[in-house]
């Protein structure tokens, strides 16, 4: 008779593993130990327990054990296998690819600057993902741009690195069609590794309403484009049947057929609209593996959506039956429902690895929570707070059995330690910021918190950060993040303001005087009145800047507790078609919306910085700085004049 114990995912306190069954590349993060044929005694023995079950005898013993445990010299984890774009040579390696940059910024207002991104991807390489999906290239000059930064920034090794340095591949998603691959190769072949991800859909509906193509025409275009890509010398190309789940399978087995022999490495096995189970999925992975000839030449891939919440089960599904990457964001962000989300994804593999076949990743995951808040910062989507594994109360316990559990053996509720995934911020036990910190323990806090800047940005910040914290007893790193992305990650400046000035109260109407200075360097000045502060200096901006603008969303938050928080708030605005966008995965145009963000100790203040830098996004994706550089193009009224 065997018996297994529930496992304690945590990498600094659990009970040891067994001899026999520690895995030869270092402990596992969750343990099972099993044993054959034992006796109710010898059970308790073999936790520390008498046959009585003393239970306070028990817990010192189980502490004794994990501090034993702590003080063991840890294996070095198992070696990411050198990177060959069709083959995987450990088996049991799973390829992380994130597209938080692409499919991640489709959900609605998560458009980044293109600094952000380029911050976002090298936290990415730092948190040791395979592949980084950097942009669709031909959706946009700026997204071109954007994705050839990061292919020359983070797809090449650092100056005098030694060979040590992970340097992940930079790919570029691409429709089936010259125009979009040209696009890809142009932006991502600076790379020392890039990758072109081409799709085109597969399944009847698609074909049949969307392309408007036979079967045999689709698969002759998906032959041609991989063919085009790999002639271009890109030696490493991903192809996507688009709606795999409704697919046909055997029209699905012979177009993977023939895009391998065209030469494409990887298999990407897409579940578009989030509608299959975790069963079919793994048994859609399973059917592809066992009847594609020439499978064997490729990596199968997944990408699931979360529209039935399933995103996350159908990855892992797919892993155990077969697919060696996992298409992933991180939070889960994406369109609609979003996708699968790489913290839960890597957090499973990592805590359930020996039922999964013993996979693992090469994710250093005490990055994910750090990883996980930049995200956040610069998308401006916040993850809830019952989020799995990033939440806030991710590991808060409020109920009194569960504190009482939690204060005698953390492993009673707990089955990952929050130190695994990076959650112990350095504000607790190192350095803290305050009015008398300087600029050496300041800019060491910023290389901490994962953010290189210029000389030149440091020292704008610095002001800001002086700012601050003349006002603050302690400048937390929630702080610092919120004060980077409002004075160094903002799109192109073409209004900055200088001054704002707001009376509100119960009697009268709210009034607000805004000043801002425009693209020709000039001072103007307008005054509003609105149902509250904010209004009125929103209606201000409106009446200087005079473009068409919608506003769809407003939100604001405080950064950290007390009176003297510093209050983020983030926008999402609309405008009119000149701002239309292409979507990736239909090509048509969509009403591009772009969000804002700004911070500052008073709210009014933080309002109009957050609507000034989503109007500066929509200004310069429409061009409209070029126009609005000069006087006629930005026209006065009664209520507008100009500053003396």
């Amino acid at each position: 008779m065997a018996f297994t114990a529930k496992p304690y995912c945590s990498t600094t306190a659990k009970p040891p593993t067994p001899a026999a069954h520690r895995s030869p590349s270092g402990p596992s993060p969750c343990i099972s130990v099993r044993a054959a044929a034992v006796s109710p005694r010898a059970r308790h023995s073999a936790y520390g327990l008498s046959a009585a079950g003393n239970a306070s005898s028990s817990t010192v013993r189980l502490r004794a054990l994990a501090q034993r445990t702590r003080a063991q010299p840890q294996q070095p984890p198992r070696r990411r296998p050198e990177y060959v774009p069709n083959r995987i040579d450990d088996p049991n390696y799973v390829r992380i690819f994130d597209t938080t940059l692409r499919d991640g910024e489709q959900s609605p207002g998560a458009t980044m600057t293109s600094a952000e991104k380029l911050v976002v991807a090298r936290q990415l390489a730092r948190l040791g993902v395979d592949v980084i999906e950097a942009g669709f290239p031909a959706s946009s000059p700026d997204d071109l741009d954007a994705v050839r930064s990061i292919a020359i920034k983070v797809g090449n090794p650092p100056q005098g690195d030694d060979g040590g340095a992970h340097v992940p591949v930079i790919c570029g998603l691409s429709r089936c069609n010259r125009r979009d691959i040209d696009a890809a190769w142009e932006a991502v072949r600076h790379a020392r590794r890039p990758r072109i991800h081409t799709f085109i859909a597969t399944s009847e509906i698609h074909m049949q309403h969307k392309l408007r193509k036979t079967p045999d025409q689709v698969v002759a275009v998906a032959r041609e484009m991989v063919a085009y890509a790999r002639s271009l010398g890109c030696a490493d190309v991903e192809f996507s049947p688009e709606d795999a789940g409704r697919s046909n399978r055997e029209f699905l087995y012979h177009i993977l057929e023939e895009v391998i022999k065209a030469g494409a490495t990887t298999l990407n096995i897409p579940d578009t609209v989030g509608y299959t189970l975790p069963y079919e999925f793994g048994k859609l992975i399973s059917d592809i593996k066992e009847n594609t000839p020439g499978i064997e030449n490729a990596i199968i891939s997944t990408h699931c959506q979360n529209d039935l919440g399933l995103a996350t089960a159908n990855t892992l599904a797919g892993a155990r039956a077969g697919a060696r990457q996992l298409e992933v964001t991180i939070n889960g962000i994406g369109e609609r429902a979003g996708n699968a989300s790489l913290e839960e994804v890597v957090m499973a593999i990592k805590c359930r690895g020996e039922l999964l076949d013993g996979l693992y990743t090469g994710i250093n995951s005490q990055h994910i929570t750090l990883t996980s808040k930049m995200v956040q910062e610069h998308s401006g989507l916040h993850v809830q707070p019952h989020k799995a594994i990033v939440g806030a109360n991710a590991f808060a316990h409020e109920s009194g059995i569960h504190q009482d559990g939690m204060l005698k053996y953390k492993g009673t509720y707990e089955i990952i330690s929050p130190d695994d995934i990076g959650l112990a911020r350095a504000n607790e036990f190192g350095i803290v910021l305050g009015k008398l910190s300087g600029r050496h323990a300041v800019r060491s806090k910023l290389v901490e918190l994962g953010y290189e800047i210029s000389d030149k940005e440091f020292e704008d910040f610095f002001k800001r950060y002086k700012e601050v914290a003349e006002k603050k007893k302690r400048v937390t790193d929630e702080d610092i993040e919120a004060l980077l992305s409002d004075e160094i990650f903002q799109p192109k400046v073409i209004w900055s303001l200088a001054d704002v000035q707001a009376t509100c109260g119960t009697l009268g109407l709210s009034t607000a005087t805004v000043k801002l200075i425009g693209p020709d360097g000039e001072e103007r000045i307008a005054c509003s009145v609105g149902t509250g502060p904010v209004d009125a200096a929103y209606k201000a901006v409106d009446q200087i800047i005079q473009i068409p603008t919608v506003l769809r969303e407003y939100g604001m938050t405080s950064v950290t507790e007390g009176i003297d928080a510093i209050a983020t708030t983030r926008v999402v605005v609309t405008g009119d078609v000149a701002n239309n966008s292409k979507h990736a995965l239909t090509g048509h145009s969509f009403n591009r919306s772009f969000s804002g963000s700004g911070a500052a100790m008073d709210i009014v203040v933080s309002s109009v910085r957050a609507y000034l830098s989503a109007l500066n996004k929509m200004c310069s994706f429409a061009g409209a700085a070029r126009a609005s550089s000069s006087e006629s193009e930005v026209p006065g009224s009664a209520s507008v004049q100009r500053a003396e």
